[in-house]
């Protein structure tokens, strides 16, 4: 996966990369959505195909990590779709859908899917990437001016959990729509 914020995607015009390098920041983010992506794929059934996602976020509010791992799990879809449409992949590699989301405490509570205010505000922010069969894939929490409790981390799985498969029925519709026969 490629991941990159656009020159305009943030309140302070943001610098282009230079020869499509990405900073450490970037790069992370890149892992990341390759590590995710890469846990619901059976390479066997991939065989020798290479697959490719361009992940440019347009307008950053927060969340974009999370946004672009949904969002590539669905171009992931539509990439599979046509290598099975066009036999160049002989069998569905994919083996379940995934999702991610933001989650965090702010004043002692916790909300879901952290826009920019809400996580510059964060006490502690945490991202959450699961698979449709409900195991865990990603985990990444962070005391940002706080420490936080085993109960307060269960809090917040349980929010991203409640929210992510939310996603999931929203990945399912857009999934429906674009099945490619």
């Amino acid at each position: 996966a490629e991941y990159n914020m656009l020159p305009s995607s943030t309140l302070n015009r943001k610098r282009r990369s230079k020869n499509g390098h990405t900073d450490g920041r970037g790069t992370e983010i890149q892992r990341l959505i390759g590590r995710v992506l890469r846990s619901v794929v059976d390479m066997k059934k991939l065989g020798e195909n290479l697959i490719s996602l361009d992940c440019d976020v347009l307008q950053a509010d927060g969340g974009t990590r999370t946004a672009a791992i949904c969002g590539a799990y669905i171009a992931l879809f539509d990439a599979v779709a046509f290598g099975l449409k066009e036999k160049l992949i002989p069998e569905n590699p994919i083996t379940q859908a995934v999702a991610a989301i933001s989650v965090g405490i702010i004043n002692g509570k916790v909300h879901l899917d952290l826009d920019y205010i809400l996580d510059s505000s964060a006490d502690v922010d945490m991202n959450v990437a699961m698979t449709s069969n409900g195991e865990f894939v990603e985990l990444q929490g962070t005391g940002e001016r706080t420490t936080f409790s085993a109960d307060e981390l269960t809090k917040m799985i349980t929010f991203a959990q409640k929210g992510i498969k939310e996603i999931f029925k929203l990945q399912k519709m857009a999934q429906t729509k674009r099945i490619v026969k």
